[in-house]
């Protein structure tokens, strides 16, 4: 993972709301856009617009079903991002 990568993911984490709202859909299966407005009790344009940047960043995925949209966690891009993180640390001193 670019560094490009790891602070647009970064970015993204980095929103309190943003977080909560990673942290709901990463304790379901999926989570529909309803339910989320619902429990962090913001408007729908703010969801939309927190679900586009999480997007974005690969954190999420978003499936349509009928007239709703199904919004699921990406673990390999979260994985990706620890490992990459981690690794920063790690690298040679030039």
């Amino acid at each position: 993972m670019n560094l490009a990568q790891i602070e647009k993911i970064s970015k993204a984490l980095a929103d309190q709301t943003r977080l909560k709202i990673y942290e709901q859909i990463a304790s379901h299966e999926g989570v529909h856009c309803c339910a989320l407005v619902e429990m962090r009790g913001v408007t729908p344009a703010t969801v939309s617009h927190h679900l586009k940047v999480l997007s974005q960043a690969g954190l999420i995925e978003c499936r349509r079903e009928g007239q709703f949209v199904l919004n699921m966690v990406n673990p390999e891009v979260l994985e990706e991002f620890t490992k990459s993180v981690g690794a920063l640390g790690h690298k040679p001193k030039k």
